[in-house]
């Protein structure tokens, strides 16, 4: 049996913390539905393990050892902090991470009912955030990029979803790829703010999650959840409480914004033809978040 063909079951992942970890071994385990480089499984009330399934290396978990816990302490939401480390064995030939679990519901599965107190919130978590990195910190060739180094992917996507609305949707492209580079020095960046990767409670965000594509690079790949979580009306809210952001940024983040709409009207077909890793529910959420970035707000 090859590693794609190892099929992560309870019994699986009981046994690998027998193994490892044994005084966790009896916590109450359930899978979380979700993820795709990783399965989830929920530990007890407050961790939750996170296995490498369909991610080509274990670079993504590794990263998240290494940096979470360096980031964490000042960031004022809650995310995943690895509490123990689960390595490659005879039984299981990848690894697997405890980290704490992060309450709330998936925003995909959710909604934001209150905008502005979301706005703020959101902001100020990436304000924490984006602080200059370290030299060591990682790089990424597909994020923390500028818009005009990821035209290729953005044609592919324009093209399969093929919206309606094309021209304005490339024209919106077009002025993020003629924005001014980020000049100031790299800063930490998600790198993969989407709805399924934040999460909600009581109407407002409540936590964030999988920060695997985590790199040094351009705020404005963040600066997109402006459009892509938040509800209509809030993006001006939160470019106010974010402060930051100068014309050129806000430009390059609404293309930005417009590359992820897109990323997730494709998922969302994918998910109607059954196609791997398809999200049927992505597809609303995407086509709502492009009609967010071509309005501006």
């Amino acid at each position: 049996m090859t590693d794609s063909e190892i099929v992560i079951t309870a019994g699986l992942v009981r046994d690998l913390l027998r193994e490892q970890h044994p005084d966790l071994a009896e916590l109450a385990l359930r899978e979380v539905a979700g993820g795709w480089g990783n399965q989830m499984w929920r530990l007890g009330d407050e961790l939750a393990v996170r296995v490498q399934r369909m991610d080509l290396t274990p670079d993504p978990q590794l990263k998240e050892r290494r940096w979470l816990p360096v980031l964490a302490p000042r960031l004022p939401l809650p995310v995943p902090t690895p509490v123990r480390c689960g390595e490659p064995s005879a039984r299981f030939p990848k690894h697997w991470t405890v980290m704490t679990w992060v309450h709330g519901e998936p925003l995909d599965h959710g909604a934001i009912s209150r905008g502005a107190h979301a706005a703020d919130t959101l902001a100020g978590f990436l304000r924490a955030l984006h602080v200059q990195a370290p030299a060591q910190a990682p790089t990424a060739g597909d994020r923390g990029v500028h818009p005009r180094s990821c035209t290729d992917g953005f044609e592919t996507f324009v093209q399969a979803v093929a919206p309606d609305d094309a021209a304005d949707v490339r024209a919106v492209w077009d002025d993020a790829v003629a924005a001014r580079a980020w000049e100031g020095p790299p800063v930490w960046v998600h790198g993969d703010l989407h709805p399924a990767n934040v999460l909600v409670a009581e109407g407002t965000l409540s936590g964030v999650v999988d920060f695997g594509d985590m790199c040094a690079g351009d705020p404005a790949w963040d600066l997109a959840a402006a459009w892509v979580l938040l509800p209509e009306g809030a993006a001006a809210r939160f470019f106010e409480a974010y402060a930051r952001a100068d014309e050129a940024a806000i430009r390059r983040a609404r293309g930005l914004a417009a590359l992820k709409s897109l990323f997730l009207m494709l998922m969302g077909r994918n998910g109607d033809r059954g196609l791997p890793g398809g999200k049927p529910h992505w597809g609303p959420a995407g086509r709502a978040a492009l009609d967010r970035v071509l309005k501006g707000v």
